[in-house]
């Protein structure tokens, strides 16, 4: 005999009976009391769900705040989603916000009007946004024709949306609807602006600010804002050099795809990249240094870039000398453990610094110097080549977790060392209300470097990511404004050719993996990106060091 109930099984392990028909949001209700912060919405099957859902059938629903990787997603684009509604009745004008990207644990926005936007302004627009957040309105999903929407956002004259429509293969789109203003984000919603109440709004000046929410890693609180004013610097750099180039948006990339130009914009891009490190170079000579020390998060392209400056040096006549700070960790036995009682191999402790230290110093003095090879399979150092001694003109090279880390080479004269942060900072937006993460393409890159290099899993790969990404924050991220170059490692085509090589191995990862919601994240977001064919990329590209066929993979 039918029944119009069904059981459902919480985070807690708790398995309670409802009323077949009961939204999520409705159990939602009924669960927040047990959970630590607010809920902004839910998975099932390692999925995030609309709020909205009907629960039909026995299932497993995953209640998330902004502690999960999906959930501060959703957090994010609820607060973007509320800052531009607040923008909107704030300042009935012509007024329009750009997220432009993220920056600080925040998201770095521009706003667009013909007047300046002050202080004063940036107060009353976080009046208004609180507002509406302690109002707890409504955030609705509505699913419209394709059709319907591009001539929406052509009407509204937001073309670039209206063009990344168009380029999607599915007939009916979701947008969001909050008051009386509809907008496309690339990400859930939460059910109502209630839950996202811990933000802040900081004022930049020149029409620029940042909101401020929490991470996974600050939990339920909101992050002290920390200005990286040479960050932004590169993203404002791109940014123009886009706009100059025409191709601002995703959209604009695209044309020239389905044009058939993409072959000339890829030599165009290359050549900018060369020379950005041509002007790196120019620095590092101008400054007579010694020691150049290069660091950056995870799949930057330091282990190419590298080679580039070491090569652009010796062409310039120099003596290169390029050092592995991996080469220089202590002996297994002796390397310092975690709290858990494990080898902790990214902790400064875990080097020799007094033998780096001493190495260094002698080599640049003219000494003989033996350097060591580290054998990770025995956990040993080893000393198996002849000893090196440089020149007059000779620049070492040392690129590591710790390089722009002071503390790692205190014996050395500051006024030798030359200290590079890269990352690749891409400043290609999706739209104006949606930009390409930086962390997302660096994480694709490493999937993809690591399927092909190590045979890694790519659930394994996105599974540990968020501890590269904790290790990135405590040992490099204090130290940029410290640097004396940063170098944008991003291409504007690379998204493309990464689709290519990404997307069947995001789609390997199977629904009962912890990490499949993360990987159909990353599916959606490169549904509006036209695939290019790796033949057009040079083998000398930094792009090269991921999907392979590099130039420089035997140069040392």
């Amino acid at each position: 005999m039918a029944t119009n109930r069904t059981n459902v099984t919480l985070n807690d392990g708790t398995v309670i009976e409802v009323e077949k028909g009961t939204t999520i949001h409705e159990l939602s209700k009924l669960y927040q009391p047990k959970m630590k912060y607010n809920i902004v919405g839910a998975e099932i099957d390692n999925e995030a769900v609309s709020m909205d859902t009907k629960i039909m059938r026995a299932t497993k629903i995953e209640f998330i705040d902004v502690t999960s990787t999906n959930g501060y997603k959703i957090n994010k684009y609820g607060l973007e989603f509320v800052t531009e509604v607040a923008l909107k009745e704030t300042f009935p004008d012509d007024y329009e916000v750009t997220f432009d990207h993220s920056i600080a644990n925040g998201i770095h926005m521009t706003i667009n009007c013909e007047k300046k936007f002050t202080l004063n302004d940036a107060k009353k627009l976080k009046s208004k946004m609180n507002e509406i957040i302690a109002n707890d309105e409504r955030i609705y999903n509505l699913n419209v024709e394709k059709k319907e929407a591009i001539s929406y956002y052509n009407r509204v004259k937001a073309t670039e949306k209206a063009s990344n429509i168009h380029n999607l293969t599915n007939n009916i789109v979701t947008v969001y609807k909050l008051r009386n203003y509809i907008n496309y984000f690339y990400s859930k919603m939460p059910y109502s602006t209630g839950c996202l109440n811990k933000y802040d709004l900081i004022f930049l000046g020149d029409n620029k600010l940042v909101l401020l929410f929490p991470s996974p890693d600050t939990k339920f609180k909101v992050p002290e804002y920390i200005h990286y004013q040479n960050v932004i610097k590169c993203f404002d750099v791109g940014k123009k050099y886009l706009s100059a180039l025409k191709v601002p948006y995703i959209a604009d990339l695209n044309k020239v795809v389905s044009d058939c130009k993409i072959e000339s914009l890829v030599q165009i891009v290359e050549t900018n990249f060369n020379n950005e490190i041509y002007k790196l170079c120019d620095d590092i000579i101008k400054k007579k240094a010694k020691y150049v020390l290069l660091a950056g998060p995870s799949s930057s392209g330091k282990t190419t870039t590298t080679k580039k400056v070491a090569l652009q040096l010796r062409s310039r006549g120099y003596e290169v000398l390029v050092i592995s700070v991996d080469d220089y960790f202590k002996n297994r036995v002796d390397s310092p453990k975690d709290e858990n009682g494990n080898y902790d191999f990214e902790s400064l402790a875990s080097l020799d610094l007094k033998l780096l230290n001493k190495q260094l110093k002698d080599l640049i003095a003219g000494k003989k110097v033996s350097l060591p090879t580290y054998n990770f399979a025995l956990g040993e150092k080893e000393y198996k080549t002849d000893p090196i001694k440089l020149g007059e003109n000779a620049i070492i090279l040392m690129e590591g977790l710790h390089s722009i880390n002071d503390e790692m080479t205190p014996d050395l004269d500051p006024t030798l060392k030359y200290k590079v942060y890269l990352s690749p900072f891409i400043p290609l937006n999706i739209d104006r209300h949606n930009y390409f993460s930086t962390t997302d393409l660096r994480l694709m890159r490493r999937i993809v470097r690591d399927n092909r290099t190590r045979a890694t899993d790519v659930g394994a790969t996105i599974t540990y990511w968020h501890k590269v990404r904790r290790g990135e924050e405590k040992y490099i991220f204090p130290y940029i404004n410290n640097v004396d170059y940063i170098l944008n490692t991003s291409l504007l085509y690379e998204v493309g050719v990464l689709k290519v090589f990404v997307e069947p191995l995001l789609y390997s990862v199977k629904s009962n993996s912890p990490a499949y919601n993360e990987a159909r994240r990353l599916i959606d977001s490169l549904r509006v990106f036209f695939p290019i064919p790796s033949d057009y990329v040079p083998d000398e590209s930094i792009l090269r060091e991921f999907i392979g066929k590099s130039i420089f993979e035997n140069y040392k």
